[in-house]
């Protein structure tokens, strides 16, 4: 576990596993909780996390970008995009973040 934390890429992975998890949480135990239990608590517990995850994802891809001089056009932009689409982050961690 360490060897993810010492690498920007490892912190890359790291953090965009808890945002796809802290989204799945979102959509499936927070949201039905709200709509089907009239009981938004978990929602407004979960969105704040889920809204940090997520500006630490771009934030981090970014800064990782830059570093190892990803173009835009190939690598970045798909790494942005997967934050986006549940389950997004799972697919490119494996595709590509676990590759580098």
């Amino acid at each position: 576990m360490t060897k993810f934390i010492k690498t920007k890429i490892g912190r890359l992975r790291v953090i965009g596993f808890l945002e796809g998890v802290s989204l799945l949480a979102l959509i499936f135990i927070a949201m039905p909780f709200k709509y089907y239990f009239d009981n938004p608590s978990v929602t407004k517990l979960l969105g704040p996390i889920h809204g940090a995850l997520f500006l630490l994802f771009i934030f981090n891809t970014l800064s990782v970008a830059i570093e190892y001089q990803w173009k835009f056009k190939t690598t970045t932009w798909k790494v942005i995009l997967a934050c986006f689409i549940p389950l997004g982050t799972f697919y490119i961690d494996r595709k590509i973040l676990s590759k580098l």
